[in-house]
């Protein structure tokens, strides 16, 4: 045990009940575990305030540095003075506020592209996005690849259109609901994460819609639920696990070479394809009320 180390590092996430992140989370700790060090675990909440408690608490309890997955509206204000004031190494993961800080998460760009090349395959005449915060970079770059990705094809998608919710089931049911009370059904609905998915599949049932015959209905993250959906969720695997060691590696690296440029480590994503678009097929134009 070195002199100045604690052996101990410090996991800031939003919320465990997400399975994605706590697969990540998992993946964290046995890799911190393999290499000597305890791991103090928090949960922000998307709240700005608590996640600047938790970071200072942290630096003050001398942890040897932190795991950040950024709270919804995090800015280099907002995560306190002790962030850029002390040597303590900050990575962030799966979201980020700043350049200034290392970064790893899913290439979701590319993420983006993949799904979007996917539904164009489809025949699909149109397609819409629920869910994800509006701040969140995840949700702004995996709109990004989006359209990027159905730049030029058949399929009709307005950014516009696309309706922000909270990463949660009930609020995806909610977000498909403002979106279908509009009057019209797309062919396609592309969902921020898998967690929205349950909500969007419950609300398409409501209305005596099924997902993957009335719709086609697509996804990102690759959560251990998708597959287990009826029907079976497409979605883009982001790789929760990797991203969690390879965040753990990048900060043990850290501890050893602090004084070099912040890095930014992107992670390939890899498409799913399951039943909810691979049985659908194109129809005409429909409407909901």
């Amino acid at each position: 045990m070195r002199q100045s180390r604690s052996m101990t590092l410090g996991l800031i996430a939003t919320d465990i009940r997400n399975p994605y992140f706590a697969e990540l989370t998992m993946a964290v700790e046995e890799a911190v575990h393999d290499a000597g060090y305890t791991l103090f675990v928090g949960y922000n909440r998307d709240s700005v305030d608590r996640q600047r408690e938790q970071i200072e608490a942290m630096i003050q309890r001398q942890v040897d540095g932190i795991l950040l997955l950024p709270s919804i509206g995090s800015t280099r204000d907002s995560v306190g003075r002790l962030v850029w004031t002390t040597k303590v190494p900050i990575v962030q993961f799966s979201r980020y506020f700043t350049d200034d800080l290392d970064y790893v998460g899913p290439d979701n760009r590319a993420a983006g592209e993949n799904l979007a090349a996917h539904i164009a395959s489809l025949g699909s005449g149109s397609a819409v996005l629920i869910g994800g915060p509006t701040e969140s970079s995840a949700r702004r770059e995996r709109l990004q690849g989006l359209v990027s990705g159905l730049a030029g094809t058949q399929v009709r998608f307005d950014p516009a259109d696309s309706v922000s919710t909270l990463n949660i089931p009930d609020d995806g049911a909610r977000g498909l609901g403002e979106f279908l009370d509009r009057g019209t059904l797309p062919d396609s609905v592309i969902c921020y994460s898998d967690a929205v998915a349950q909500g969007v599949y419950g609300e398409l049932r409501r209305r005596n819609l099924e997902p993957g015959s009335a719709v086609s209905v697509a996804s990102f993250d690759d959560a251990p639920l998708a597959a287990l959906q009826y029907p079976p969720l497409t979605s883009v695997a982001t790789h929760a696990a990797s991203i969690g060691r390879k965040a753990s590696e990048l900060l043990l690296a850290r501890l050893q070479d602090g004084d070099e440029p912040p890095r930014r480590v992107l992670i390939e994503p890899t498409l799913k394809v399951r039943a909810s678009t691979a049985l659908w097929r194109p129809r005409g134009i429909a409407v909901a009320r």
